[in-house]
């Protein structure tokens, strides 16, 4: 179980090519990277989570603190190791890695399906699509005729280093390409575990309310980028783009802003510019690709 959300661990998590072939849990990335994995030899398997053992009492470190709170920073350092060599291999092919996340609804992945067809002719794209169960997602993806990979966390609310890392095996990018993370619809695991992504980009839609910045500031704090969508109903719900744009800066200073439509297509030459700016640019959090996008002329 990972301690930090509650949610099960990643034994159960799946991932699929889509075409009816399995794909074999790699403990590495083609062209000699490697990835950390613990192997204890009584017959267990740790995929990346630390698993306790429960005694009778509470487990404490000896200084009075539950044991959980370092069980956690266990977790998350584990997970960072395997992000930093994620994005260290991304970096090394010069693929620039885009972790998108919202709560379910928000329109991700309409608004993936149209920058695939709007920019498709102009960027190499593949997409690591996650989701708990089905591939229902994944299936609009590949219509667009772009490669997809599908992880199905299971019980787990978030993607991790660990999982990425097999996503990307499964679906092996182009060098020089763009790959869009789906993330499993949730404002609140996704923002705590790096993936080794070039940057965090943050979907909520105008029927969700414009307190969100407010209700989940880790998402907000974590974000390079936050769009606003479905911009066409507006009209038709009470939605203060200015109060959440202030609300999301207050957070994060930095953060860029926009507000589109997936929809009709208000707003996406923004986006389209973000996507398509020089990587090395990026306000990520994590390192900057040192590689040039690939655009096509």
């Amino acid at each position: 179980m990972c301690s930090t959300c509650g949610c099960g661990d990643d034994g159960g998590t799946r991932v699929s090519t889509l075409l009816g072939t399995p794909v074999v849990h790699d403990h590495g990335h083609a062209a000699g990277a490697d990835h950390v994995h613990d192997h204890p030899h009584d017959g267990g398997h740790d995929h990346g989570h630390d698993h306790p053992h429960t005694h009778a009492g509470p487990a404490e470190d000896g200084h009075g603190t539950p044991a959980t709170i370092t069980l956690e920073q266990k977790v998350l350092a584990k997970n960072d190791l395997l992000a930093a060599r994620n994005r260290g291999w991304l970096e090394g092919r010069g693929i620039r890695a885009l972790n998108v996340m919202s709560s379910p609804g928000a329109g991700k992945t309409t608004l993936l399906v149209r920058t695939i067809r709007d920019l498709g002719d102009r960027l190499t794209i593949g997409v690591v699509e996650g989701d708990q169960e089905t591939s229902l997602d994944a299936d609009r993806i590949r219509a667009t005729g772009r490669k997809v990979i599908q992880i199905n966390t299971g019980s787990g609310c978030h993607l991790d280093a660990d999982m990425l890392q097999r996503g990307l095996t499964a679906l092996d990018p182009e060098m020089g390409s763009t790959v869009f993370i789906e993330n499993v619809g949730n404002l609140v695991c996704p923002a705590l575990f790096d993936l080794g992504e070039a940057a965090k980009v943050v979907v909520i839609s105008v029927p969700e309310g414009d307190d969100k910045p407010q209700k989940y500031p880790h998402m907000f704090m974590a974000a390079d980028l936050v769009i606003v969508n479905k911009s066409d109903l507006l009209p038709y719900v009470e939605f203060d783009v200015e109060k959440c744009r202030r609300q999301a800066r207050r957070l994060n200073p930095g953060v860029e802003f926009l507000t589109v439509s997936a929809t009709t297509g208000e707003g996406l030459a923004g986006w389209y510019d973000w996507i398509l700016k020089d990587p090395g640019s990026s306000t990520a959090h994590g390192a900057a690709t040192t590689q040039p996008l690939r655009v096509r002329a």
